[in-house]
């Protein structure tokens, strides 16, 4: 869908509307998340996990929000904006969010992955690194002037995965996301 985008943008052409895509996936508490179905299921006892080696990023509701807003104010055109924020593995937010619950190892679902990459390998030579996000760059010439000349491009084979991320999501830092969230918001 965001390549989409901005195919679409560069067919269009930079004089009409210009168009930038941010991706980001987990948001704390947000339906289809799976903090408040393992939040609903806590009475049970038992959690059920499709994978213990699964992991995922996430975002909080606000900093996604802001995410979008500075997106906005820096974007050029054809960009995909992907934020820098922590991952965890499922067995850890499992335990956080139910310590006292047992897990229960269930069959993966079709389709599902095990790690989300936000900047897969193909697309790392077109990306730069920036203090807070990568920006995945457009494959063909939109910029007049590249603003992003000066940016450290990410290395050939370089790739953002949920699994190997180098910032990990806490226990406390977790709780204190979830603090807002309740059965309700599920």
């Amino acid at each position: 869908v965001c390549k989409l985008a901005v195919a679409g943008y560069a067919y269009v052409g930079r004089d009409v509307t210009r168009v930038s895509v941010v991706r980001y996936v987990n948001v704390v508490g947000r339906r289809g998340s799976v903090i408040p179905f393992f939040l609903s299921r806590r009475q049970s006892g038992v959690l059920p996990i499709t994978d213990p080696r699964m992991t995922r990023f996430w975002i909080t509701l606000q900093q996604g929000v802001d995410f979008v807003i500075d997106s906005l104010q820096r974007m050029h055109g054809g960009e995909i904006f992907v934020p820098k924020i922590p991952s965890m593995n499922i067995m850890d937010l499992a335990t956080a969010l139910a310590p006292e619950c047992k897990t229960e190892v269930v069959v993966i679902r079709p389709g599902e992955k095990l790690h989300e990459v936000m900047v897969p390998e193909d697309d790392a030579r077109n990306s730069v690194e920036l203090a807070d996000r990568y920006v995945i760059l457009p494959q063909f010439e939109l910029f007049d002037n590249d603003p992003y000349k000066k940016e450290k491009r990410c290395p050939d084979g370089f790739r953002y995965g949920s699994d190997t991320n180098d910032r990990w999501l806490t226990r406390d830092e977790l709780t204190a996301m979830c603090t807002r969230i309740t059965l309700d918001d599920a």
